[in-house]
């Protein structure tokens, strides 16, 4: 029998210290700020004032209400928790000027007012949708975190037209948007007001992709950059653009959720691990070519090059949440370990220590040098790679929001719970009131995660009879201590990944979960061709890069051997430990060995540093490695 899975809502939990409280502390009190005024000077918030004329600089983009949502979505998620009249006024202002300038009909889009108002709905291209989505998100957000609603009656009013024009007349040039994002947005808006219309055209978006709209209008993409390449139920892999991917993919489990459809479940389950098994980097990246920002074929996982863009790593994460709630007996840790898999690796690389800069791709390896290359031809001819340092604001700026708003809400992805049983996907110290089957329900999570593996629990609820703990995928040892009994491994139940425990209803249970945290080794699948022959380093959750800032230069001829034992050593800089070893790189260079010559057996040890792969990039320009040589 399948159970309902409900998802303990981020404003139930207060992170109260540790890793995340560090970051979300920063977030609301810095990195939002910062991001706020770089929309500012580039003009992000002018626009709204619908007063841009030929000449002017900072002319409206088509995306640039999406970066306004996502940026108003983090203000409130921000101030569910702590208020703050500044960031309140600052999206009131914008949203009194949408009201002034939505038409009467509903309609609202800067660009297509104010830069081509006669190509309304005629590009499938450019974004409309897209930008109707995420401002119906910020609309929803703001509502819950204030209870202000005319936000989300302006976004109602914005939504029925779309129904209108899209689905009840189909006077558009185009039947389903060229980058996802309204779907789920219109599930959150049926999920706020209640009203099943909502629901119902995002299921007439999801349903008609890969029927009509076979092929999207830029020439030099085909039907898979947008996935358009079949129904989505008929769909199998993980196609084209990333982040469009991703935000389709949560839209299907939204309503598979919300349908009960097992064949809409089944296709979700099936492209999931197409993904996790076949086309994401161990840092939990995904969209490896910078030529659509897309997927390619199974396994090509370059490092140098990979794009691995920061909203993509999001809309995984985000993928993953939603599996955790369609309705099931025994949920899938492989879904939450791969949001974890991203979270402390290839999404948190995207934001600078300092909580001000921001990467938009994620390489894996970096070589500065590089960058001069081929300086006798014009920049064009020279190949394209990562930059090398994060940027406080981007051309295309989806990504600062995108992350702010992500950290603000992390909470939404700790727990889900049935009728009877709390479900704890990750590790972070904070506590939580919520209610489970009507019944109150208190949880307590004391830890140091990701530094250490020991995680308490106190937890007290009358509906609760079971608790389920993530066993993380890379942990092969663990002790687990139930109100005061250590369990043997026999007389704990593992299911799919979780360790199934009894609870007493009603009283205050005590367990602690120590899982052990070794300094691993790991090789990709030989189909990886690009890792042939070497190792990435992790411990815990954490994958580890050498940075030339440590190691100096020539990271690729570094090797480790097999058997290293690594010091783990306390650094306040990254928030979790670096890890130092004795590794051999080879005596001679070029100068003296000669460019060619007969292979030898000369090395020399030196010392290495392995930093956090998150934390690379923070300290000037530097070579970078993850995948090294074993000895």
């Amino acid at each position: 029998m399948q159970k309902n899975q409900k998802a303990i809502h981020f404003q139930d939990t207060v992170l109260e210290s540790g890793f995340w409280q560090a970051r979300q502390k920063m977030n609301a009190e810095t990195t939002v700020y910062a991001v706020w005024e770089r929309f500012k000077d580039t003009g992000r918030f002018d626009a709204f004032r619908f007063d841009w004329k030929e000449g002017m600089p900072n002319k409206p983009h088509i995306f640039w209400e999406s970066d306004f949502a996502k940026w108003a979505e983090s203000v409130a998620y921000i101030v569910a928790k702590k208020k703050d009249a500044v960031l309140e006024k600052a999206v009131d202002d914008i949203v009194d000027l949408i009201e002034v300038h939505q038409e009467e009909s509903g309609y609202f889009n800067i660009y297509f007012t104010v830069i081509e108002p006669e190509q309304r709905f005629q590009k499938r291209t450019e974004h409309e949708l897209y930008d109707a989505g995420h401002l119906i998100e910020a609309a929803v957000a703001y509502h819950e975190a204030t209870g202000k609603d005319k936000f989300l009656k302006l976004m109602m009013k914005y939504a029925d037209y779309i129904e209108n024009v899209f689905m009840l007349e189909k006077s558009t040039n185009f039947t389903t948007p060229g980058h996802e994002e309204i779907e789920l947005a219109l599930v959150k808006l049926y999920q706020a007001t209640g009203e099943k219309r909502y629901l119902s055209l995002a299921k007439f978006f999801v349903d008609e992709r890969g029927k009509v709209d076979k092929r999207i209008s830029y020439d030099w993409v085909n039907e898979r950059y947008a996935q358009d390449h079949a129904p989505v139920r008929q769909q199998t892999t993980a196609e084209g653009h990333s982040v469009r991917a991703m935000y389709l993919y949560c839209a299907m489990a939204d309503l598979a959720r919300e349908y009960g459809d097992s064949e809409l479940a089944a296709a979700c389950a099936t492209i999931f691990e197409n993904v996790a098994g076949r086309r994401m980097y161990i840092t939990g990246g995904i969209g490896s070519s910078h030529v659509g920002e897309a997927f390619t074929i199974d396994y090509d996982l370059p490092n140098l090059t990979a794009y691995t863009e920061s909203c993509a790593a999001i809309g995984l994460m985000l993928f993953a949440g939603r599996m955790l709630q369609i309705p099931s007996e025994t949920p899938k840790a492989l879904f939450a370990d791969v949001a974890e898999r991203v979270l402390y690796n290839g999404f948190l690389s995207s934001i600078s220590l300092n909580g001000k800069a921001f990467f938009y791709e994620n390489p894996l390896e970096i070589h500065p040098e590089l960058l001069k290359r081929d300086a006798s031809v014009l920049d064009a001819f020279k190949g394209r790679l990562p930059v090398t340092e994060r940027k406080e604001v981007f051309d295309c700026s989806c990504c600062p929001p995108n992350i702010t708003r992500f950290i603000a809400s992390l909470a939404d992805m700790l727990y889900t719970c049935n009728e009877d049983t709390l479900f704890v996907h990750h590790y972070m110290a904070g506590k939580t009131k919520t209610v489970v089957n009507g019944s109150p329900c208190d949880i307590v999570q004391k830890t140091a995660y990701p530094s250490e593996g020991a995680v308490s629990f106190t937890i007290k609820g009358e509906a609760l009879a079971t608790v389920a703990l993530r066993i993380p995928y890379w942990c092969t040892s663990y002790n687990i201590v139930c109100n005061g009994k250590t369990l043997e491994p026999a007389q704990v139940k593992i299911v799919n990944g979780y360790a199934y425990l009894p609870l007493d209803r009603g009283q205050e249970n005590s367990l602690t979960l120590l899982l052990d945290m070794p300094v691993q080794l790991i090789e990709a699948a030989p189909e990886v061709q690009e890792n042939a022959g070497r190792v990435a380093v992790q411990r815990g959750p954490v994958v580890y890069c050498l940075e030339g800032v440590d190691n100096g230069s020539l990271l690729r001829n570094v090797r480790v051997r097999k058997e290293a034992v690594f010091e783990v050593v306390s650094d306040e800089t990254f928030g979790v430990p670096v890890l130092k070893t004795t590794g051999t790189v080879p005596k001679e260079g070029a100068e003296n060995g000669g460019l060619y010559r007969p292979v030898t057996d000369s090395t020399k040890n030196v010392q290495l540093t392995f930093i956090p792969y998150f934390g690379f990039a923070n300290r000037g320009e530097s070579e970078m490695v993850l995948w090294v040589l074993p000895e």
